[in-house]
């Protein structure tokens, strides 16, 4: 999660109270810019969530994934990101130290449920394109819905719980000012909590995609063979055969994707895990700044989701541009008939 920053120094433990340090032109950009990023991240992801909720044709195993972790983006968005923004401008905390344990604990609940959902949406297209033959099996109400329960649950279960009993400090004997909610850990916590809400869930990232790569390669090689067959004469059963083709583009328009979400993934939530996990051991001196920049990049992965679906699956983009005509013309009806009867 977004909150496992371990960053101290010594001077911290002498303050009395925060300092703000940035001046008012600085801190009024910094204010619209965070701004129009927590509006993008709500915004974008409920629209997802409410494409796949509205529409049938959106309701499938792998968009049960997405509409999930469009949820936890969302709430990134509503009830992580403002605190986070006001602290990161300000310097200090306004609302005392309960409500600063809080924030952490959703802090890495929601952003590692977000890490989660990404792993198993690659798990899912992993057994679309590599087995499709067991998928409906692999995939059934049940497993998917036993999936969806692990992406809450763990999370919920190395935040909260560590966090409220205040174990992720055992150890750690550092005092800081009551307005200022910083997070800090041990060392134990920093590597296992990075391991689980980070390391793993890549690992299963890159093994899947990987595989579903070399499936997109094998594919698109019957592809052409089977179009060499049919330049041949081969003429019968055209019609099945095209459609083959149109399944096979599909699935690899979805690697594509996939890879895509993943690279972005890694780009932003990379350098903040790989510090996390330094940090404890050089003593705590990150400097802060280089904190806040990494911990927001890692925010900006819970804005981009929803845009990469919308951008790269058709089915979300008219999606989208019917919610938009639902509540800005009057042909809405129509649209959303189409759109819901369409296959």
């Amino acid at each position: 999660g977004a909150a496992f920053g371990t960053k101290q120094t010594e001077s911290w433990i002498e303050l009395e109270s925060c300092i703000t340090l940035r001046n008012q032109v600085s801190r009024i950009f910094l204010y619209v810019f965070l701004s129009v990023g927590i509006v993008c991240t709500v915004v974008g992801n409920f629209l997802v969530v409410l494409s796949i909720a509205y529409f049938k044709q959106l309701q499938s195993p792998t968009n049960s994934f997405v509409m999930s972790l469009a949820v936890a983006d969302c709430l990134v968005g509503l009830v992580v990101m403002p605190y986070s923004m006001i602290r990161t401008v300000e310097g200090c905390w306004y609302f005392g130290a309960l409500l600063c344990q809080l924030h952490s604990s959703l802090d890495v609940m929601l952003c590692t449920a977000s890490i989660f959902h990404l792993s198993c949406i690659a798990f899912d297209r992993y057994y679309a394109v590599c087995n499709p033959l067991v998928y409906s099996l692999k995939m059934s109400r049940s497993r998917v819905a036993l999936l969806l329960v692990i992406c809450w649950a763990v999370p919920t279960l190395i935040s909260f719980g560590p966090i409220m009993l205040n174990l992720h400090i055992a150890g750690v004997d550092i005092l800081l000012p009551k307005d200022v909610c910083v997070f800090l850990v041990n060392r134990f916590y920093a590597v296992m909590a990075s391991l689980v809400a980070f390391y793993l869930p890549m690992a299963i990232m890159l093994i899947a995609y990987w595989k579903i790569f070399k499936a997109a390669k094998r594919q698109a090689r019957q592809i052409s063979a089977m179009e060499s067959q049919m330049a041949a004469g081969v003429g019968k059963d055209s019609s099945k055969k095209q459609r083959h083709r149109n399944t096979m583009k599909r699935e690899r328009k979805a690697a594509k994707t996939l890879g895509i979400i993943m690279g972005v993934f890694l780009i932003f939530w990379m350098p903040f895990f790989t510090v996390n996990i330094v940090d404890p051991f050089i003593e705590y001196s990150t400097e802060v700044i280089v904190w806040d920049i990494f911990l927001w990049l890692g925010y900006i992965n819970s804005s981009l989701n929803p845009f990469l679906y919308g951008l790269f699956n058709r089915s979300f983009r008219r999606a989208f541009l019917i919610i938009y005509n639902t509540h800005c013309t009057s042909n809405n009806v129509k649209d959303i008939w189409t759109f819901n009867t369409v296959s």
